[in-house]
């Protein structure tokens, strides 16, 4: 059997991602006062643009250096796990993908600003959900992604070679 690793189709996923996050993040700033809200769903869906110092849910506000080497071992962490582990598996080389271009969409404010943008303002029936951006949705998606792997998908290759 033929070893994929889809490095033109997952390199394009990654680029398009990135891509996304930095241009959505772009406008904001330059079209939007910090702060300012705009609804698009009434009161359960708003652009507004905030910046956050820290990770997700404002946590460890301003410890920037700490972000810099947490990302960048995870990112080798996470290109180490695609080329040993991933190969011929496209569910997890996605995940895999996915997790890159958060980390690096978020790496690269961080690095240029020593802050994320942050757009994405939910209102979820009661509950005011962090305002957040593509990078933190590809981030989310590809952990879930990564989880049914594991939990779900993988779990009968490695029940059929006992």
């Amino acid at each position: 059997m033929k070893t994929s690793y889809r490095i033109i189709p997952m390199a394009i996923l990654a680029i398009f991602l990135l891509g996304l996050d930095q241009l959505t993040k772009f406008l904001v700033v330059t079209g939007m006062e910090e702060g300012e809200s705009i609804p698009v769903l009434g009161k359960y869906l708003a652009i507004t643009s905030h910046r956050n110092s820290g990770a997700a849910w404002g946590m460890l506000q301003g410890q920037m250096i700490f972000f810099y080497i947490i990302t960048v071992i995870v990112l080798v962490i996470l290109v180490y796990v695609y080329f040993k582990e991933a190969k011929n598996n496209l569910l997890l080389q996605i995940a895999i993908v996915m997790l890159v271009a958060g980390s690096l969409g978020n790496f690269i404010d961080r690095i240029l600003f020593q802050e994320v943008v942050d757009f994405v303002d939910v209102l979820l029936i009661f509950y005011d959900f962090p305002i957040f951006n593509v990078a933190d949705s590809a981030l989310t998606v590809g952990v879930v992604l990564m989880l049914v792997e594991f939990f779900f998908m993988g779990k009968g290759e490695k029940d059929a070679g006992n």
